[in-house]
């Protein structure tokens, strides 16, 4: 099993910018791929962006690309988002994902890939 729990979330005024964390623990080494999804209320939840936990790859939805980044630092068991130049449809509650199958980086734009979830932290984007 693997436990994960993010940090980070709060109120930003619109074009600020917000770092989001999430601790893994547990199993760790089963883990091929770290994501972040977020859900705004009444909407489903979407893919935001994703890591290769041991490099090589990283992969972002188009309504962030160039705007957040995703990174990690294994030896502290964190996967970082960071999030720039932010807007009022960025409002939702992000969640960190984990998986644990080898595939090619685009697969894990699917929620269906990951294995464990954390239980969310909310972002809300003041105009």
């Amino acid at each position: 099993q693997v436990q994960l729990v993010e940090s980070g979330g709060g109120l930003v005024q619109a074009g600020g910018s917000l770092t989001l964390s999430c601790v893994t623990s547990g199993r760790t080494s089963s883990i091929y791929a770290m994501g972040w999804f977020r859900q705004a209320p009444g909407k489903e939840r979407e893919f935001v962006a994703a890591i290769r936990w041991s490099g090589g790859w990283t992969y972002y939805a188009d309504s962030v690309k160039g705007r957040f980044t995703i990174s990690r630092d294994n030896a502290k068991n964190l996967v970082y988002l960071q999030m720039n130049n932010l807007n009022s449809e960025d409002t939702a509650v992000y969640y960190c994902a984990a998986g644990r199958t080898v595939r090619d980086n685009y697969y894990y734009a699917r929620a269906s890939e990951y294995n464990y979830w954390g239980q969310g932290t909310q972002v809300t984007v003041s105009s």
